[in-house]
């Protein structure tokens, strides 16, 4: 049976449409996992057992009656705790909030429940969601990497990925803001999607107690999902993707066909280091060995920032952005000047356009997620941090780096498994797409898994 937790969530759900397998018994082969592995992980850390195995008998009935059943009918998955899902705890966190319930789903889990998801449980995450790289808090403890248990699964919502590695869940619905989807689908060896902004709606993903902030500001964040395989992205996202409330009586969305099914048919760009993050011996190997075997597919390569692209600069704006953001999302928070918002607005604004034209010459960008591997954890205060690698010690604040050239503009960008170090952890590469063209990436990252394998069995 621990075979079959491994396997991504749409051969899960066609065994169940099969009759190979019932949604209970499945349901309670993964709680029989997470009560065996996950204390030593500490990624689920709110189950729904009671419920859960309620909602899988009655997809069971479902069935059996001959209903009509979604992409997701009778799989068990887990959500980010930073999303509401009724009669559960919603804390970020935050041991003040651990006394919260929500009323009722948020937009993402009210859509995956419709599909036939069935919600499992609730995934650790760092306080707050205030650390990209790990994922530790005072209500529930640190979470670990299954690969190697005294390195993080990155943050903010390293419990997401950690699960998945470790074949605790079949599906998982985060959130990326600094890289809180891509960084812990990297360190752990799984895929991460960061949706174009704006087309998954984040009704129902505020802390306890704080109205949502205003929509303007929502620019700098997306919800996505994070899987075993490109395809289950492809499929969460076609489930929770689009308008909601008012707006979704004025609009329809649709994903886009990818632009190309073959690998040969992409024309590739791509940058795999820089001197503002270099990426360390263990990551260039694997980035390196990809590219190679993307030249023998026949794929063409394109080598290069876009133009009108100062990675540096835009890295920079990144960054003002998120502090932007976070201002505007809490009582007191001090905003930058005026002159200071329009000119990083327009930073933003022009890379977009930068990034529009060059896809207007290649289909996906290819860069680092990170430039290191998970590392120890490391609990000190922020300011104290380092990251070691084999070429010496770098700022913790350095990490980001490599995310921000798809947040900035907004764009769709994939965490892709394409390989381990010498030491057996996960590498990924960051696939970029066009705007509002999320399926071009996620069939590239698709397609990679026949070049590198895919993702691999984390030794817990």
């Amino acid at each position: 049976m621990n075979e079959v937790l491994f396997l991504p969530a749409s051969e899960a759900a066609g065994m169940i449409r099969r009759r190979e397998i019932s949604s209970a018994e499945l349901t309670e082969a993964l709680f029989a996992r997470i009560d065996a592995v996950g204390p030593a992980l500490n990624a689920v850390v709110e189950l729904r057992r009671e419920e859960a195995l309620r909602d899988a008998a009655a997809a069971d009935r479902a069935l059996a009656r001959g209903r009509e059943t979604g992409p997701l009918h009778g799989v068990p998955m887990t959500i980010k705790d930073a999303f509401d899902v009724a009669g559960s705890h919603t804390t970020w966190g935050d041991p003040a909030s651990a006394g919260f319930t929500a009323a009722s789903d948020a937009t993402v889990v009210r859509r995956l429940r419709g599909a036939g998801a069935i919600i499992a449980g609730k995934t650790n995450v760092a306080f707050m969601l205030g650390d990209f790289a790990q994922t530790a808090n005072e209500l529930y403890g640190v979470t670990n990497n299954p690969w190697d248990t005294a390195r993080t699964p990155g943050g903010s919502g390293g419990g997401s990925a950690a699960a998945l590695a470790a074949g605790l869940t079949f599906l998982e619905y985060g959130t990326d803001l600094v890289g809180s989807i891509r960084i812990p689908a990297a360190f752990c060896g799984v895929y991460g999607l960061r949706p174009s902004t704006g087309i998954v709606p984040l009704g129902g993903f505020s802390p306890p107690g704080v109205p949502p902030g205003p929509d303007e500001a929502a620019y700098m964040t997306s919800a996505g999902p994070l899987a075993r395989s490109a395809g289950d992205l492809r499929t969460a996202l076609g489930v929770t993707a689009g308008p909601d409330g008012q707006a979704a009586r004025a609009c329809s969305w649709t994903l886009p066909p990818s632009r190309h099914t073959r690998t040969a048919g992409f024309r590739v760009g791509f940058v795999l280091d820089h001197p503002r993050a270099p990426v360390s011996a263990e990551v260039a190997g694997p980035l390196s060995d990809l590219v190679d075997a993307l030249a023998r597919t026949g794929a063409t390569l394109v080598e290069g920032w876009p133009d009108g692209v100062d990675p540096v600069r835009e890295a920079e704006s990144f960054g003002f952005h998120v502090g932007l953001f976070l201002a505007s999302q809490g009582p007191g928070g001090e905003f930058a000047p005026f002159p200071a918002i329009v000119e990083q607005q327009n930073r933003r604004t022009a890379a977009r356009a930068a990034w529009n034209a060059h896809f207007g010459d290649v289909d996906v960008f290819l860069c680092p997620v990170t430039f290191t591997p998970a590392f120890p954890h490391d609990p000190r205060p922020f300011e104290q941090r380092v990251i070691v690698t084999p070429e010496g010690e770098r700022p913790y604040g350095d990490l980001p780096f490599w995310i921000s050239h798809a947040s900035l503009p907004g764009l769709p960008a994939v965490a892709a498994p394409i390989g381990r170090t010498p030491g057996g952890l996960p590498v990924g590469v960051q696939v970029i797409g066009p705007l509002h063209e999320d399926d071009t990436a996620i069939t590239f990252a698709e397609l990679l898994a026949d070049v590198t394998g895919g993702p691999g069995r984390p030794p817990i």
